[in-house]
């Protein structure tokens, strides 16, 4: 879109917000006359900004999810955000079943890779979770999920240059409490989850939940006759203790666990290759995969806040945390085919593994006409990882197999203060900053083994070739502010505008090959967002519409791409992260709910954005030099344009209420790889979901049956792109679930 294109969308976009003020300002000159019943909608608490307040007020674009809502709505787990909110990719990752892949406005990460950290921050009660594995969190005893757009660098530091996302467990209540449920669908999908609570004296309780879901892959293995394509067989829990010895005082003792043990995803070959195993299947959920297909995965933490109310102006919080986390699968077979002609094996002797530590001290400021948080933060991590890539027509009769495997150690310092202040009653400040330091130190191997297998593999064989073996120690620090304006314009209706800075930490190429890229050992360096943001925020009616808009304008600096390719003798396979340039990023995002009767409610969002690559310098393997392709580069993952709608009837039914529900989400096409390739990227498609759940009076009994995708579509996720005779082209797409259909059973007491 060029800058004229652009400026008479952002003017429309404000004329539309100038009208709603218009007609705010007509309705609120009629009140008296006119009076609005009050049954309009529940004001929503969110916290952002590190503490509580109404999300009309929070100059931020935040969107937000009740657990109760997303139940409602039939969500397997939070990955259904991605549906309803603006400008957000929130999904299974290629070739996993429980490793997340999030974008917020373009900016993320999509590759899993042990060491290379997301651009979006993923947080569990606060506690920042560092790497992506595991991390697809399921509806237990959520009681919201917050979506943060934009960088949020200040109050939530490095790695948030794309967003957050909150996921906020439910506090204990001082009554016994015990909710099942019991949830059965095709693809004999059966899930049971048990949700309870109960005091011990006065100021004491202790509480938990458990999850168990399974169900069978969409697909098969024709070669192994296994369940294939996203099939779950998942066991999740939480623990907490929370003592209340007085109402100064509030700790919580918590612990999760997930462990996956779901059939490895190895997906559909999108192109034919040499031999009949290589054809395209039609079903997109089969394979004929022959490196195998157990996977495991698991993850744990522990954490511990702590609040002490020293007055009403003051509260010093602590938050501690430790996590750890293993990845221990057989691998994914990209050539889909029996024989290993790019197998990647992580078993026996290879997978993923991290850890992390975390402490982080608070100050919560709260006076009549300012309120603020300081705070420190602290951060000790460890990743590290190993595999074969398998390549059985690289050396005829024999093949050849390419070890990777290396380490990177984090450790982060920070310190953040966020103050807003009352400039009259009607104008509103706020400034921030944060000073981030990190050092890592990187160790990375790889080298070629005559034959199919390392030691990673359980060979005893010496390398043929050492590719690159090193380890580096580099720093990293920015300064990361941010300040707002907002202005309102009545008691339920305000604008505000923004400025925000992300950074997201440097680091090691994990599968850097020095031989191909000998830069590789110097590691890669920051980046970093700026963003502008005019938005407005309005409660009308009566509070029977709510909504929310913005504009954006955001620089994106020093970017972080992550490319595999193939690569002269004897790399074969190279990797590069490299810091390819500059992009921009514009667009504008809406949504809100509306009371439209008394029985019916719709909740709508819509989103533009127009991304596009300023500069994209990228390492040249034939010329060995460095060139400049960004007209021939596309941002992955960002939509141009998405939209949902839905809609809720809710209707008196013996004695409860019956509520029926439908939503259609529409997500523009979308490019994979920042290259394109037709064969693997993802065109436009709409979802179309719909459920009808009816709930007692008392609220003990909930009775649901919920449709997904119910239009069947076929769409992509992710993909891989391997083409040539050495790889017998190996073009590969993951899938999103097909149509399913499930009922549940719950009862509360």
């Amino acid at each position: 879109m060029n800058q004229a294109t652009w400026t008479r969308t952002a003017a429309c976009a404000l004329l539309a917000g100038a009208a709603c003020m218009q007609a705010e300002v007509s309705r609120a000159q009629t009140a008296a006359a006119e009076p609005v019943r009050s049954v309009g909608l529940e004001e929503i608490v969110v916290t952002a900004r590190r503490r509580e307040e109404a999300l009309l007020d929070v100059p931020i674009a935040v969107s937000v999810m009740s657990g109760t809502q997303l139940e409602l709505r039939g969500a397997p787990d939070f990955t259904d955000l991605q549906r309803s909110t603006p400008s957000l990719t929130l999904q299974v990752s290629r070739g996993t079943n429980s490793t997340l892949t999030s974008f917020i406005r373009g900016v993320g990460q999509q590759d899993p890779l042990w060491g290379f950290e997301p651009g979006v921050g993923l947080y569990i009660d606060d506690v920042y979770v560092a790497r992506p594995q595991g991390a697809i969190l399921d509806i237990l005893d959520v009681e919201r999920i917050e979506v943060l757009r934009g960088p949020q660098g200040t109050l939530y530091g490095r790695n948030t240059v794309g967003g957050a996302i909150k996921y906020v467990t439910k506090r204990l209540g001082s009554e016994p409490e015990l909710t099942l449920r019991a949830e059965a669908g095709n693809y004999d999908e059966l899930n049971a989850v048990a949700i309870g609570s109960v005091p011990i004296g006065e100021s004491l309780a202790i509480g938990g939940a458990i999850g168990r879901y399974s169900r069978d892959g969409y697909g098969e293995n024709l070669f192994s006759g296994a369940d294939h394509g996203l099939a779950k067989d998942i066991l999740t829990g939480r623990v907490a203790l929370e003592f209340r010895p007085s109402d100064a005082w509030f700790f919580r003792l918590s612990y999760d666990r997930l462990r996956d043990t779901s059939n490895v995803y190895h997906g559909h070959r999108e192109a034919a290759g040499v031999g009949a195993d290589s054809a395209v299947l039609p079903d997109v959920f089969d394979t004929r995969a022959g490196l195998g297909d157990d996977g495991e995965v698991t993850t744990e933490g522990y954490a511990l806040l702590a609040e002490w109310r020293v007055s009403d102006a003051l509260t010093f919080k602590s938050i501690s945390a430790y996590r750890e986390g293993e990845t221990d699968t057989i691998g994914i077979d990209f050539d889909g085919t029996p024989a290993p002609v790019l197998d990647i094996r992580t078993a026996p002797n290879g997978g993923y593994d991290d850890d992390q530590f975390s402490q982080e001290l608070q100050a919560l400021l709260e006076f009549d006409r300012w309120q603020g948080v300081i705070g420190v933060y602290y951060l000790d991590a460890m990743a590290l990882g190993g595999f074969d890539t398998m390549l059985a027509n690289a050396v005829p009769g024999l093949g050849l197999t390419q070890q990777v495997s290396g380490r990177v150690d984090t450790e982060s310092y920070a310190a953040f203060a966020d103050v807003n202040f009352d400039i009259t009653d009607r104008l509103k400040a706020s400034v921030g900053g944060r000073y981030t330091n990190d050092e890592k130190d990187g160790q990375v191997f790889k080298a070629n083994y005559l034959g199919l297998g390392s030691p990673l593999s359980g060979r005893d064989v010496a390398p043929l070739q050492v590719l690159t073996d090193y380890e580096r120690t580099k720093s990293f620090s920015e300064f990361t502010p941010r300040a707002s304006l907002m202005f309102d314009i009545s008691a339920d209706m305000n604008v505000y505008f923004s400025y925000g800075r992300g950074f997201k930490s440097g680091g090691f190429d994990m599968r850097g090959d020095a031989v191909a890229y000998p830069g590789t050992v110097e590691g890669y360096d920051p980046e970093t967002v700026d963003s502008y943001e005019l938005g407005m925020k309005a409660s009308l009616f009566g509070k029977r519409l709510t909504f929310s808009t913005a504009i954006f304008d955001q620089e994106y600096k020093n970017q972080q791409v992550t490319t595999q390719f193939p690569a002269p003798p004897p790399s074969l396979v190279a990797s590069v992260v490299d810091n390819v340039g500059k992009s921009r990023i514009r667009g504008f995002e809406f949504e809100g709910i509306a009371l439209l009767a008394e029985s019916l409610t719709a909740r709508f969002s819509t989103s533009y954005l127009d991304a596009e690559f300023l500069e994209y310098f990228t390492y040249d393997p034939v010329s060995g030099t460095t060139i400049d392709v960004a007209d021939l580069r596309k941002l992955q993952n960002t939509p141009e344009w998405m939209g949902f709608l839905g809609l809720t009837y809710r209707v008196p039914l013996g004695a409860g209420a019956l509520a029926i529900s439908g939503s259609a989400a529409y997500r523009d096409g979308v490019n994979f790889f920042e290259t394109p390739s037709p064969i693997i990227d993802q065109e436009a498609y709409t979802l179309y979901d719909a459920s009808v759940v009816w709930t007692s009076d008392s609220d003990a009994w909930r009775l649901g049956v919920y449709g997904r995708n119910l239009g069947d579509e076929r769409y992509r996720t992710g993909g891989y792109f391997f083409p040539g005779a050495l790889f017998n082209n190996s073009l590969i797409g993951f899938y999103g679930p097909p149509r399913t259909v499930r009922a549940s059973i719950q009862y509360r007491f």
